[in-house]
């Protein structure tokens, strides 16, 4: 069972979710904003070392509480790292009110009907099972979206409710991301079709059994109130998908009910040679910005 607190919290406390989840792929350019180039390490342990200190500073940051950021996704590595001696996960929790989620995707597969599927999990049990003893409460997998293809968008939609029920069954609350590119040239095309193949999904989940969606913010606003509205869902947060923060901010605050889930739209302004007193700044106005839009709607 999903710990209750963590469940209240997450379902209705105003605020956002931060996406700390840059994984290998994405870790070069994260450090890259943040001002470390990929001639300041070298290989993959210097690297995962580096991006660490950058999310411990945002995770002990006094901003980056549960008063506004109510949810952080993790990257593996991470959720086994320690912030000030103590483990990431119970950290987050008990000192900082956060609610601890973690990424369990293993990257993306070749497009194909104009998706990419998600590489398959066979390690995913364990892995479920080890984050759930560490107390972790959800996950977050990621697929994506470039074209309004019916086939591929129901290949994604199965896919991702596939791998949520087996997570569920591990009594942590699976996030279902399924992508739409915003550089896709038929976005609003592919949120049309996307959004029927999540109803039809949600309504075949057993009484009881809930999810959570991350989406694209959609090209029409309040397009997704009826996943909002959805019994089966939890909540809906919106990806920044590669938006900066403002435009990120000013479209979320068009849509009810959807609150954000950033990653980089969250880590733009903050820099590596920043003090700590020029860091704790920026982030602190990141969040207030990400978290007005979350909560006061146009």
């Amino acid at each position: 069972m999903v710990n209750a607190k963590m469940l209240d919290k997450i379902r209705s406390a105003p605020g956002f979710i931060a996406a700390l989840d840059q994984s290998g792929g994405s870790t070069p350019g994260a450090l890259r904003l943040y001002g470390i180039s990929e001639s300041d390490y070298n290989g993959d342990d210097e690297m995962f070392q580096l991006v660490h200190a950058m999310r411990v500073r945002i995770m002990s940051a006094p901003a980056f509480s549960g008063d506004k950021v109510i949810g952080a996704i993790l990257f593996e590595r991470t959720m086994d790292g320690d912030v000030e001696g103590e483990p990431v996960p119970s950290y987050l929790w008990e000192k900082r009110g956060v609610v601890p989620f973690l990424k369990v995707d293993k990257g993306l597969m070749a497009e194909e009907n104009g998706v990419q599927l998600m590489k398959a999990m066979p390690d995913l049990d364990p892995l479920l099972i080890r984050g759930r003893e560490k107390g972790i409460f959800g996950t977050k997998m990621r697929s994506v979206i470039a074209n309004a293809d019916k086939a591929g968008i129901a290949a994604v939609v199965k896919q991702q409710f596939e791998v949520a029920r087996q997570i569920i069954g591990q009594g942590l609350m699976p996030i279902v991301e399924p992508e739409v590119s915003i550089k896709s040239p038929t976005k609003q095309e592919a949120e049309a079709i996307l959004r029927d193949e999540i109803v039809n999904q949600l309504d075949k989940l057993p009484s009881g059994e809930t999810v959570m969606l991350k989406l694209t913010i959609p090209t029409v606003a309040d397009f997704y109130a009826p996943l909002v509205d959805h019994k089966s869902v939890v909540r809906v947060v919106a990806l920044s998908g590669g938006y900066s923060t403002v435009d990120a901010c000013e479209k979320l605050s068009h849509n009810r009910g959807m609150i954000a889930s950033f990653s980089r739209a969250l880590a733009e302004n903050l820099r590596v040679s920043m003090t700590d007193a020029e860091f704790n700044a920026s982030l602190s106005d990141t969040i207030d910005q990400i978290y007005g839009a979350s909560v006061n709607k146009h």
